[in-house]
């Protein structure tokens, strides 16, 4: 089954036997030991703006393996694109989506070619970088409910529209929401027709509107994106959980 395929079909198709290889060591709770966060997280402040809890997504075929080693503001490694800065900010629909400082935020994305670090060699990647982990990385929120990392402008893999995934925690390590974040088709069309340098595919195949993922409704994931292809890229976007 390639990659296209199980987008469409989702983990009930393969199988449970095929589940757990593709989801590798994910799980609800993780060591929270290990990460730069305390307690369970404190929801300060106010906010303004729709306080629904965002959906929740899927988390495969590629999840990060173990997020609580990459702990990480710069995720690039060795990829190149375009500059890319992304601001997340988590806020906290029991405390009426007050910001939530101290969830740990994960994330993780393709690179420019639409491949995933830590898989591959399979009919889902060919390519293989299941050795390397470039494009992942974990932060805790701040007094903000703040997170940013340091990226390239992700590409684009046939059956999906552009998107970055990613999984929040309490500091204890308790999972609270898998999401994804979606990316104004605007934006994306200039990149990859612009910054041709780097990104030599042309423009996605496939739409938000007809993603697998966002095609039910993508109001509360996309996000905004501002720069150019020169100075590079500034995501932002508010995620909210029931912490």
């Amino acid at each position: 089954m390639d990659r296209k395929d199980f987008l469409k079909k989702g983990f009930t198709a393969l199988g449970i036997s095929m589940v757990m290889p593709l989801t590798g060591c994910k799980k609800s709770e993780v060591d929270a030991a290990t990460t730069s966060g305390t307690g369970t997280g404190t929801s300060t402040g106010t906010t303004t703006g729709n306080c629904t809890v965002t959906p929740s997504e899927t988390e495969g075929p590629f999840p990060t393996k173990t997020p609580s080693s990459l702990v990480l503001t710069d995720i690039r490694s060795d990829r190149t694109g375009v500059p890319f800065t992304i601001k997340i900010t988590i806020q906290n629909k029991n405390a009426g989506c007050a910001v939530l400082k101290g969830a740990l935020v994960d994330i993780w994305h393709c690179d420019k070619d639409g491949y995933y670090s830590e898989y591959g060699g399979t009919g889902m990647q060919s390519a293989n970088f299941t050795s390397v982990h470039f494009l992942r990385g974990r932060q805790t929120t701040d007094a903000s409910g703040l997170v940013s990392f340091t990226s390239i402008f992700p590409g684009w893999y046939s059956g999906r529209a552009p998107h970055i995934h990613v999984h929040i925690y309490d500091s204890t390590g308790k999972s609270l929401l898998v999401t994804q974040i979606a990316f104004p088709k605007d934006v994306c069309d200039t990149v990859y027709t612009t910054a041709t340098t780097f990104y030599t595919r042309g423009k996605q195949d496939t739409t938000n509107e007809r993603d697998n993922v966002f095609s039910d409704g993508f109001t509360t994931e996309l996000a905004t994106v501002t720069g150019s292809v020169s100075a590079g890229y500034v995501l932002t976007h508010t995620i909210v959980v029931s912490a």
